[in-house]
């Protein structure tokens, strides 16, 4: 299977940027190496994704593009190919599910300018592309898939081109895992024209969709996964994709979503870069390769800076919980007066904080336990805070590491 960057870039020279490739220096200072990010949050779009869908979409003949395009995608493969249908003067139908924020849907239509039709369906992304698959058939358009194409693998390639034309003996390319289509392409150029570089793909850890397709040598269908790293969380990673991910990828490692939190609010605060869930991914990832990229010269693709600004809270309270400054419990206070104001003036700490409290109602008459949540200073409070509940005798329950009781009272 030939992956053909050098045509492809050709093809998107005055339609995609050719984005920085800049040596983040606090980075570099604490991994001892030469780390360098690839800035796709740059892009024209705000992400890679313009590459890929404008160059299979270009592809198409005159036919194919009377009849139209469609696509399904919530974010920035719909982004894509709305600025794709712009630039070709193409008409093109974007499915999204009926749950997708507005400013997402406005961001289409943007892109779009009067070119796309957006239809809102089904409460999830399987759904909605299931009803974009049907009205492609009955309507005889061309479906342009997000990743598991050979044109769009070879847009996303060019990310690849970009990076090994400027900056020569790589030793270390983190890549951001999705459905697999920019791994593919990034990683199949570096075979051939970087062969000693090793390609690290990165997925978050509630979808690692492309982890487990590599443990049982092909795509699995996964049951569940969590969507809070949008742009890489998928269910299953393409046929295409994933035979030419299993031929070069060196490693695929996991993140957990709390991480790329932290991440997020750092670039944020220390860089002002504005990086989306999946944008964060690779460079959360390093710290598992410190002791590897030692004296190395490394690159992260930075993939999109999509993010929502309604969406910094919830990064900032997932952020805190997986440092550990952060905690839910639900307390069961003694029937007598005073128990509240003992716990404030004996239980909580000097630097702890009450940032939650409420009681839980039991029936019209009567409150029930209360729900508190704390956040400590530094991950070594929690500790002390929890020795001074049991030494009070203090009735209550860590509710943290239980998924089922936290995401139904927090």
């Amino acid at each position: 299977m030939t992956i053909n960057a050098d045509s492809a870039a050709e093809t998107l020279k005055g339609v995609a940027f050719k984005t920085p490739l800049h040596l983040h220096k606090k980075l570099s200072e604490k991994f001892q190496a030469r780390i360098y990010l690839k800035r796709e949050d740059l892009q024209v779009v705000r992400s890679y994704k313009i590459r890929g869908a404008y160059h299979l979409i270009q592809s198409l003949s005159e036919a194919q593009r009377e009849q139209g395009v469609v696509c399904a995608s919530a974010g920035n493969h719909a982004q894509g190919v709305a600025f794709s249908c712009r630039l070709l003067t193409i008409q093109g139908t974007i499915y999204m599910p009926a749950i997708t924020p507005k400013q997402k849907i406005n961001q289409v239509k943007m892109f779009g300018n009067g070119l796309v039709d957006i239809i809102l369906t089904g409460d999830t992304f399987d759904e909605c592309q299931a009803h974009a698959l049907t009205f492609c058939k009955e309507k005889n358009k061309v479906f342009i898939p997000p990743f598991d194409h050979l044109k769009v693998i070879e847009g996303q390639a060019t990310v690849g081109k970009e990076i090994a034309d400027e900056l020569p003996n790589i030793d270390f390319l983190f890549v951001p895992v999705g459905g697999g289509g920019l791994s593919a392409g990034v990683g199949s150029y570096f075979k051939t024209h970087s062969p000693a570089t090793k390609i690290i793909g990165v997925e978050p850890e509630g979808a690692p969709s492309m982890k487990e397709a590599l443990k049982a040598g092909k795509p699995v269908t996964l049951d569940k996964i969590q969507r809070f790293v949008d742009g890489a969380s998928v269910k299953k990673v393409g046929d295409i994709t994933f035979s030419i991910c299993q031929a070069i990828l060196s490693d695929m490692l996991l993140v957990p979503e709390g991480k790329v939190s932290t991440t997020i609010l750092q670039l944020y605060n220390e860089d002002a870069i504005v990086a989306e869930p999946a944008g964060a991914l690779t460079i959360a990832a390093l710290d598992q390769y410190a002791d590897k990229i030692k004296g190395k010269t490394v690159v992260c693709v930075l993939s999109g800076g999509n993010n929502d600004i309604d969406r910094m809270q919830e990064i900032k309270e997932r952020s805190l919980l997986y440092e550990g400054l952060k905690h839910y419990f639900i307390v069961r206070f003694a029937q007598r007066p005073g128990a509240l104001k003992e716990f404030v003036n004996s239980i909580l700490g000097p630097t702890d904080d009450i940032v939650r409290f409420e009681f839980i109602q039991k029936n019209n008459k009567e409150t029930g336990p209360a729900l508190i949540g704390i956040e400590v200073k530094t991950k070594d409070d929690y500790g002390s805070l929890i020795s001074r509940m049991n030494r009070h005798k203090l009735n209550y329950t860590e509710i943290n590491q239980n998924e089922n009781l936290f995401e139904y009272l927090v």
